[in-house]
C-alpha cells in the first residue's frame, strides 16, 4: 500500500512512518518543510501546508495513494485559547482540504483508507475512570472543539462510501522510536527529564500528584494506526481509543523516572487543581476491531525508551531493570 502521512515529521508521525515502512508499505510524508527534521530512510517527502487546498489536492492527485494517515495538526489546548482561529484553520479546515482533495480522485481510484488522529481531550473533564468511545464529546478548548469538528467531517464523508475511515483517539503518547522522543514542555515526562538533565530546577505537581492518567507508548500507537488502515471499510468510520488501559499517577511517573535514570527529581507542589482524579482509556474496541494490544506501554518501558533517546541524556540508561526491582512510591 502507498500511504501518505500528513505531519509525518513529528514525534508520532515519524513513528508511524517507520512502522509502515517496516511492515512493507511504501510511505510518503507531507510536511511544511521543516529543515531540522528528516524522515526515516527510504521514506519519501513532499512539501505542503495542510491549509493550502490547491497544494493538498495536487499532492493527492500525484501520489495515487491507497491510504492516508492524517496527523497534521496544532495540539496545545492552552495555546488554542490565545489563538483559536489558527487551531480551527489547521485542524478543521485542514481536514476539510484533505477530504476535498480525496473527493477529486474518488472516481478514478478505489476508496482510500483514511486514519484520522484525534485526541482523548475531546472527552473533556466531566467524566472519569475508563472512558468509552460511546461517551459524548465534551470539548473544553478551541483545540478540542476543532478536533470534534474534524471527526464529524471525516465520519460524514466516509458515510457516503467514498472512503473507509477510522478515527483514533490516543491518550498520553510517550516513549521513543528510532531515537526520537517527545520534548513537549507542556507534558509531565519531558519535564521530569528536563529536571534530571539540569534544564529545569524542579518539576511541579498539583497537590500530592495523585491524579491518574493513561500513558501509551508511541510505538504501540503507530502499530494501531497501521492496523487501522488495514481495517478501514468503505462507508464506515468507527472511533477507537488508543491507550494502555491502565492508570498511572503523576507521583508514580516521577518516582519511576528516578528509578530508571538513577537520579533524584526535585518536586515543587502547588495547591490541588479541580481536575478529574482518574482518566484512563477503555481499549476494548481497539482490541476487538484491530486485534491490537499495547505491548510496550508499561510505564517502565515507556520511561526507559524515552530516557535513552532524551537529548539531554549524556550518560545513557543507568539500568532499566531497576524499575522492575521494587514498586514505585506515590
Amino acid at each position: 500500500m502507498h500511504v501518505l502521512v500528513t505531519g509525518g515529521l513529528g514525534f508520532l508521525g515519524r513513528a508511524v512512518a517507520r512502522d509502515l515502512l517496516t511492515a512493507g508499505h511504501r510511505v510518503t510524508v507531507m510536511s511544511r518543510g521543516r529543515g531540522d527534521r528528516n524522515p526515516p530512510a527510504d521514506v519519501a517527502i513532499v512539501t505542503g501546508d495542510i491549509r493550502d487546498r490547491a497544494r493538498v489536492a495536487q499532492i493527492i492527485k500525484d501520489g495515487e495513494y491507497e491510504g492516508v494517515v492524517h496527523l497534521a495538526a496544532l495540539t496545545s489546548g492552552r495555546d488554542s485559547f490565545a489563538d483559536p482561529l489558527s487551531y480551527f484553520d489547521v485542524n478543521e479546515t485542514g481536514t476539510l482540504n484533505l477530504l476535498m482533495a480525496l473527493d477529486t480522485v474518488r472516481t478514478t481510484t478505489d476508496p482510500v483508507a483514511l486514519v484520522f488522529t484525534s485526541t482523548n481531550i475531546v472527552y473533556g473533564s466531566q467524566h472519569q475512570g475508563a472512558l468509552s468511545e460511546d461517551l459524548p464529546p465534551h470539548p473544553e478548548s478551541p483545540y478540542a472543539a476543532s478536533k470534534v469538528a474534524a471527526e464529524h467531517m471525516v465520519a460524514a464523508y466516509a458515510a457516503t462510501g467514498a472512503i473507509g475511515a477510522i478515527t483514533v483517539r490516543p491518550f498520553n503518547i510517550a516513549g521513543a522510536v528510532d531515537g526520537v522522543t517527545d520534548t513537549d514542555r507542556a507534558r509531565i515526562i519531558p519535564n521530569v527529564f528536563r529536571a534530571i538533565s539540569g534544564q529545569l530546577d524542579h518539576v511541579t505537581l498539583n497537590g500530592d500528584g495523585s491524579a491518574v492518567r493513561d500513558f501509551v507508548h508511541v510505538a504501540d500507537v503507530a502499530t494501531a494506526i497501521r492496523q487501522g488502515l488495514a481495517a478501514c471499510a468503505p462507508g464506515t468510520c468507527p472511533t477507537i481509543n488508543l491507550g494502555s488501559g491502565t492508570g498511572t499517577s503523576m507521583a508514580t511517573v516521577v518516582a519511576t523516572a528516578e528509578q530508571i535514570t538513577g537520579h533524584p527529581v526535585t518536586v515543587h507542589r502547588q495547591p490541588p487543581k479541580p481536575e478529574p482524579p482518574n482518566l484512563i482509556a477503555d481499549i476494548s474496541r481497539a482490541q476487538a476491531l484491530l486485534g491490537w494490544n499495547p505491548v510496550r506501554s508499561k510505564l517502565d518501558t515507556i520511561l526507559a525508551d524515552a530516557w535513552e533517546a532524551w537529548p539531554g541524556n549524556r550518560q545513557g540508561l543507568k539500568s532499566p531493570m531497576r524499575a522492575l526491582g521494587k514498586p514505585s512510591k506515590n
